[in-house]
C-alpha cells in the first residue's frame, strides 16, 4: 500500500523526525513537506491525490485556525490533522469545528501519533483526550462535542459513527477481541483501540458490552450477537 502525505511545518528538525513516524504507516510512504504555508497550498493544488495533510497550527504566514479553515474549504476531500506544540482545549475545539479530522500534540509519543494517523486514514476522526475528558457521558454539554464530530462526512450513521466504526461494533458483537478485529480489518491494533475510544464517546458508554447494547438499540448491529468476552479496551 502506498500513501502520500503533505507535511507543513516550519521546523526542519520536526519534519525529519516525523518522516520516521510516517514511514511506519504503510509499505510505501511519499512525503511532500514544506515550511511555507503558501507553498503548502500550491502543493495541495498540484497533488489532489494526497491522502493526508499534517499542518502545524502556529507557523510564519499562518493565521492558525483561519488557515486550517481555508485549507479545508479549498481541499475538502483531503483529510487534515493539525499538529501543534500547544494543545489547549479551546484551540482543539476550534480546529475540529472548521474541518480538521484530528489534533495531535507534538509532545505525543510516536505510538499515539501513529494510532491517530491510522484512524484518520481509515476514515475516522481522532478526538484528543482533552476533548473526551471534558465532554464525558455524564456531562450535559456532551452534545456540543458530538456536534463538532457529526455531519463532516457523508459516511456517518445516525449514531454519529463512521462505517468502519460500525464494522468494529459488529465484530465486537461476535465476541471478537481487539487483536483479532485488527487482523480481520487489516489495521493495527492501536487503530482498533482508537475506534473504540470514539465509539464509546459517540454512544456515551464505558464498556464493550454497553457499546454493543447501545448499537443494537440503534439498529447498527447486523451480526448474530454472541457473548462479548474480555480484551484490552
Amino acid at each position: 500500500m502506498k500513501i502520500r502525505v503533505l507535511m507543513v511545518d516550519d521546523h526542519a528538525l520536526f519534519r525529519d523526525g516525523m518522516r520516521y513516524v510516517l514511514r511506519q504507516l504503510a509499505d510505501e510512504v511519499e512525503v511532500l513537506d514544506t515550511g511555507d504555508i503558501d507553498e503548502a497550498f500550491r502543493l495541495a493544488d498540484a497533488n489532489p491525490d494526497i491522502d493526508l495533510a499534517l499542518i502545524d497550527l502556529h507557523m510564519p504566514g499562518s493565521f492558525g485556525v483561519a488557515t486550517v479553515a481555508n485549507f479545508h474549504q479549498n481541499f475538502p476531500a483531503m483529510p487534515i490533522v493539525v499538529v501543534s506544540g500547544i494543545d489547549e482545549r479551546n484551540e482543539i475545539e476550534k480546529v475540529m469545528e472548521v474541518g480538521a479530522m484530528g489534533f495531535i500534540s507534538k509532545m505525543s509519543p510516536s505510538k499515539v501519533m501513529l494510532a491517530a494517523l491510522r484512524l484518520v486514514l481509515d476514515g475516522g476522526i481522532y478526538v484528543p483526550t482533552q476533548i473526551l475528558n471534558h465532554y464525558s457521558p455524564n456531562n450535559d454539554s456532551s452534545n456540543d462535542a458530538l456536534n463538532i464530530l457529526d455531519g463532516r462526512t457523508a459516511r456517518r450513521t445516525a449514531g454519529g459513527l463512521t462505517d468502519r466504526q460500525v464494522e468494529v461494533l459488529n465484530l465486537l458483537a461476535e465476541g471478537i477481541d481487539n487483536k483479532a478485529i485488527a487482523g480481520l480489518m487489516n489495521v493495527a491494533e492501536g487503530t482498533v483501540k482508537a475506534h473504540l475510544a470514539n465509539i464509546y464517546h459517540a454512544l456515551r458508554v464505558k464498556s464493550r458490552a454497553e457499546a454493543v447494547f447501545a448499537a443494537r438499540r440503534l439498529s447498527l448491529i447486523t451480526t448474530l450477537e454472541k457473548t462479548v468476552h474480555g480484551s484490552t479496551e
